[in-house]
């Protein structure tokens, strides 16, 4: 059961949505119905996530493939249901979410790692990354990393439950209930 149940669909503000939505009606989300709370905030937060969806500089695969560990270390289910789907549609295979969640240790899958641990990238790990992705890229990766890390507290933290529709076939991550 959730915290904070969603505002209904039919007193929606689509202004606070604007930015992710562009005026587009869009279908019922708890997230989006969670963040409508609060209508300020939302609008501030979409505008920041509209970048990381949209215009980020990563491929697409890996940001997925960066918010899926994020997802899978915070034990958010919310999260990892909605990015498996968007991931699949990047090209994330079956192979890739099983390195997402043993932690196997793929270069995004260190990094994530690193900024969720230390909140900081080693030297080591900040080579290699700087090899293959230019400054923009680097910004958007740890941009991803703490926002999605962020999101993952707010979704846990109000018990978001996720949409009705396709999930991971119940391989999503599992949070503690201390």
């Amino acid at each position: 059961m959730t915290r904070l149940s969603p505002v209904p669909y039919e007193e929606w503000d689509d202004e606070a949505l604007r930015p992710l939505t562009g005026g587009r009606k869009v279908p019922p989300s708890n997230v989006l119905g969670l963040l409508l709370h609060h209508p300020e905030l939302a609008r501030s937060f979409l505008t920041f996530s509209a970048h990381l969806l949209a215009r980020n500089s990563l491929p697409e695969r890996t940001r997925e493939l960066a918010i899926l560990r994020v997802a899978w270390r915070r034990g958010c289910g919310y999260e990892w249901a909605q990015h498996v789907l968007i991931g699949r549609r990047a090209g994330v295979t079956d192979e890739d979410l099983d390195h997402v969640r043993t932690g196997a240790r793929t270069l995004v899958n260190r990094a994530v790692d690193e900024l969720e641990t230390s909140s900081t990238l080693s030297d080591s790990t900040y080579a290699e990354l700087a090899r293959i992705w230019d400054e923009r890229q680097l910004l958007d990766f740890v941009f991803t990393v703490g926002a999605y890390g962020m999101l993952a507290a707010v979704l846990n933290t109000f018990e978001v439950e996720p949409d009705a529709g396709p999930d991971d076939e119940g391989h999503g991550p599992a949070r503690s209930q201390e």
